[in-house]
């Protein structure tokens, strides 16, 4: 009998709450020795969660975005850099599945469903730092082949993946902004990592720099060459901002159970009113974030239901926000916590509870794409959207305050 979306569902949220304790027991040292998380990773891939977003028909779950956000946060309940790997994994899953050529598909995606497959995402580059929708080096082509080289100065997992996508210039007399994104295997390239991964947090990503050069066939262009642009705002972006966040939310959350417990285990200490006010801030903050990625999920997936482009001023404003808002206020609320308690249980880093740790992690997520960088962004845009559409209404607005062009980028604005 043929496993039904739901039961698949249900079958990979069972497979993420059984993984919790083993990811809570190796959280610890894996962030002290600022390696990657290799059993856990194990673990992913075997117990089918690599493929949630891989369409059933290929071997995998047939997840959404939404799926992606629920166990993206559970998964960062037992180790924010675990989940962090996975969710950008799914992210990249994300652009393939909506934007491979069918011949990709075919190849790839029952590879990434058996687990066979962790991706990771080569976006940034020395001289452009994360302006994601540009790019120096170039593609040259060579018959049926694609050739380049490319050095990226940080690969989160890159000496562990098994696929990498990577944006280049379409050409080497292309303009800047007329990237092209390709997969390639791991065994179509020359790896050389450099640099090192001694970090304040989020140390289990292994974010090295790589040298990457190859060849790939012309199948691997994901999207159209030339218009990564569309996949970044209709894929990349949103699956991100709403993956992260969730990652956040899922830390900071955890954080808070953590804590709670060990106030109620003080006693009479417990109702003290500077405690119990820095509870409830730290609550109202995560009671926030978890609100509005709620929202913005909603919208996005509304959007796709529907086969409406991402594209609109309004939704990209609502995407900058939620990357903005999760980054800030789940660091803001375990700062509250970790006032909570105290020097010896909430500043050690060997205490029970890890507060140390997901204090340093959460500190990373304003810096993980800069919020000045979308701030600024949405300066821009705000500017274009006449109608003010605050979320919940846009998630059934007309189609003009979605249709209508506006920068989307620092490419753009």
């Amino acid at each position: 009998m043929t496993e039904t979306r739901n039961d698949a569902i249900a079958a990979a949220h069972r497979a993420a709450q059984a993984l919790l304790p083993k990811l809570k027991a190796q959280a610890a040292e894996t962030d002290n020795s600022a390696r990657f998380p290799v059993e856990a990773v194990k673990q992913l891939r075997t117990n089918g969660l690599m493929g949630l977003l891989v369409p059933q028909k290929y071997g995998g779950s047939g997840g959404d975005l939404g799926d992606l956000v629920a166990l993206a946060s559970l998964l960062a309940s037992g180790c924010m850099s675990t989940a962090m790997i996975w969710a950008m994994h799914c992210q990249q899953v994300d652009c393939i599945v909506r934007f491979g050529s069918a011949q990709l598909l075919d190849d790839l995606l029952p590879r990434i469903a058996s687990g066979e497959i962790y991706l990771a995402s080569v976006t940034t580059e020395p001289g452009k730092g994360g302006h994601l929708l540009s790019g120096r080096a170039a593609i040259e082509q060579d018959g049926n082949a694609l050739r380049f080289e490319r050095e990226t100065p940080i690969l989160t997992g890159g000496a562990h993946a098994d696929g990498f996508l990577v944006t280049m210039r379409e050409s080497p007399d292309a303009a800047d902004h007329r990237v092209t994104l390709v997969y390639a295997d791991r065994n179509q390239l020359t790896l050389e990592p450099f640099g090192s991964w001694d970090t304040l947090g989020m140390r289990g990503t292994e974010s090295l720099g790589m040298r990457l050069s190859g060849a790939v066939p012309t199948y691997h262009v994901i999207g159209e060459a030339g218009d990564f642009k569309t996949v970044a705002v209709e894929s990349m972006i949103p699956a991100g901002h709403l993956a992260w966040s969730s990652v956040w939310l899922g830390a900071a959350r955890g954080t808070l159970s953590s804590v709670l417990a060990m106030v109620r285990s003080r006693g009479a200490d417990r109702q003290a009113d500077l405690t119990a006010e820095r509870i409830a801030r730290a609550r109202i903050d995560i009671e926030l974030v978890a609100a509005y990625l709620g929202v913005v999920r909603d919208e996005v997936l509304t959007r796709r239901n529907g086969n409406d482009s991402l594209s609109g001023i309004a939704t990209q404003v609502h995407l900058n926000n939620l990357k903005v808002i999760a980054s800030e206020l789940t660091f803001r609320a375990v700062d509250r916590l970790l006032q909570v308690a105290g020097l010896f249980t909430g500043y050690k880093r060997d205490s029970s509870v890890p507060l140390e740790r997901n204090f340093r992690d959460l500190r990373s997520a304003s810096l993980n794409y800069s919020n000045d960088r979308l701030l600024t962004m949405n300066g821009s845009l705000t500017l274009l959207d006449r109608d003010v559409t605050l979320l919940p209404e846009g998630i059934t607005a007309g189609e003009n305050s979605y249709r209508r062009g506006g920068p989307t980028s620092e490419v753009d604005a």
